[in-house]
C-alpha cells in the first residue's frame, strides 16, 4: 500500500529538511509572510498571526484535474475571533476547501469568496486538522469536487465530507494553502501533498 501511494505521489514537503527561518525554494509566495519554524523537533511552516488578512502559497506541479491536494492545519481562536484556513487547487482563482471556524462550517469556495456548498463542521483550537481536496472528471463531461476534513491523530474520514459537481473543465494550476489569522495568532501549516485522485 505505501508502494502504491509513492507511486501516486506527485510532490510531498514535510519540511524536515528545511532550514528554520528560511522558506523552500520550491514554495510560490502569492502574499503573507511564510517561514519555517520548528518546535519539539517538528518543523513546519508558519503565518504570523499580523496583519489580519488573506495570505497564500502555491506548491507542487501544474495539474488540471484527477488530482488531490492535502495539509495540516494548526491554528488557535482568541475569544470569538478565529482563524480560517483552506487547502486548493487549479491556482489562484480555482477551488478551496476552507475550514470557517466563525461559521462552524467547511466549505468549498472557488476563486476568493464564491461558495459552492457548506457543511456542518467543529473545529478544534489548538489541534491539528488536515484537510484533503480532490477534483476528478466524470463521465458526461463534469467536474466533482470533494473535501474531508478531520483532527490529527484520528482516522481519516472514509468518506468525501463535502462535493460539488462543476459544468465548466477547470483551469490549469498549482496547489496552494491559504490561511486568514483573524484571531490574531500565528496559523501552521505542514505535510503539503499532491496525488494522483483516488
Amino acid at each position: 500500500m505505501i508502494y502504491i501511494l509513492l507511486l501516486a505521489s506527485l510532490y510531498s514537503n514535510g519540511f524536515d529538511k528545511a532550514e528554520p527561518g528560511k522558506l523552500p525554494e520550491d514554495l510560490m509566495v502569492l502574499e503573507g509572510g511564510f517561514v519555517v519554524r520548528q518546535e519539539g523537533g517538528n518543523r513546519f511552516l508558519e503565518l504570523p498571526g499580523a496583519p489580519l488578512d488573506t495570505f497564500g502559497l502555491l506548491f507542487g506541479p501544474t495539474e488540471t484535474e484527477n488530482v488531490n491536494a492535502s495539509a495540516r492545519f494548526y491554528g488557535s481562536g482568541k475569544g470569538r475571533r478565529f482563524p480560517s484556513f483552506a487547502i486548493g487547487l487549479n491556482g489562484v482563482s480555482g477551488y478551496k476547501l476552507q475550514m470557517s471556524p466563525g461559521k462552524k462550517a467547511l466549505e468549498l469556495l472557488k476563486g476568493e469568496n464564491e461558495v459552492l456548498a457548506s457543511v456542518p463542521y467543529t473545529w478544534e483550537s489548538g489541534t491539528w486538522t488536515t484537510m484533503r481536496l480532490q477534483i476528478r472528471k466524470t463521465a458526461g463531461g463534469h467536474w466533482q469536487l470533494e473535501g474531508k476534513a478531520w483532527k490529527h491523530g484520528s482516522a481519516e474520514p472514509a468518506k468525501w465530507m463535502i462535493s460539488h459537481t462543476a459544468n465548466m473543465p477547470p483551469i490549469a494550476g498549482r496547489a496552494g494553502i491559504w490561511g486568514m489569522p483573524y484571531s490574531g495568532s500565528p496559523i501552521r501549516f505542514d505535510d503539503l501533498m499532491v496525488t494522483k485522485a483516488e
